[in-house]
């Protein structure tokens, strides 16, 4: 049964915030917000987790999970950033973007694609991920919270608990979410690509 946080919007209780990096460090899946909608989230070495995540969503092996990262410096440990792509990420970071760059080393080599060895990064503007990132230490292994069925992704933490009571170990809820998700631009080739328009402004990157 998946536990509920009412966390407040603002000023987040450390006593929750702690309580689901608890339930994180012991292999949990969780259902989280940030600035555009509501995403699935493990550690990035919980197998299960991962596995929890492709059976909720019906994936296949050629989905790109994101690596949530609190702040520029940790995400840059994970992918391989250039001098061009250090500028436009920087310049939009934080923010409802995410970026598709070569995986360093640190990343499991089944979180990337299978024939690019990319992953999905990003760094979200919204306190209570952010604090949940501190309280963890490390980035989130996340996924967009869109069902099989669901055309847009679900706004409401009471109505996640509902739908995903026995498939989820915890719901943060800190009020109204999104339904938009991040805008995507993969950075691994030789020019940006627009992969997907979303919430954050594409100017920047055409």
């Amino acid at each position: 049964m998946a536990k509920y946080f009412d966390v407040h919007p603002v000023n987040p209780q450390r006593r929750s915030i702690g309580q689901v990096v608890d339930l994180l460090h012991a292999d949990g899946l969780i259902a989280y917000p940030t600035d555009s909608c509501f995403a699935l989230g493990c550690q990035l070495g919980n197998r299960a987790g991962i596995d929890r995540i492709r059976t909720i969503r019906q994936l296949n092996d050629k989905h790109h999970f994101t690596l949530v990262c609190q702040d520029f410096s940790q995400l840059g440990q994970f992918v391989h950033v250039d001098n061009r792509v250090f500028r436009a990420i920087k310049a939009s970071t934080p923010g409802s973007y995410t970026f598709i760059l070569p995986a360093t080393k640190e990343v499991p080599r089944r979180l990337l694609h299978p024939k690019k060895k990319t992953v999905g990064v990003r760094i979200p503007d919204h306190v209570v991920t952010q604090a949940l990132l501190a309280e963890l230490g490390e980035p989130l292994l996340s996924s967009t919270l869109l069902l099989p069925d669901q055309e847009e992704p679900l706004t409401q933490g009471w109505e996640i608990k509902e739908r995903l009571e026995d498939s989820v170990d915890a719901v943060i809820d800190s009020g109204e979410c999104g339904t938009e998700p991040t805008t995507v631009i993969d950075f691994s080739l030789d020019e940006p690509e627009i992969v997907r328009r979303g919430a954050g402004d594409t100017s920047l990157f055409e």
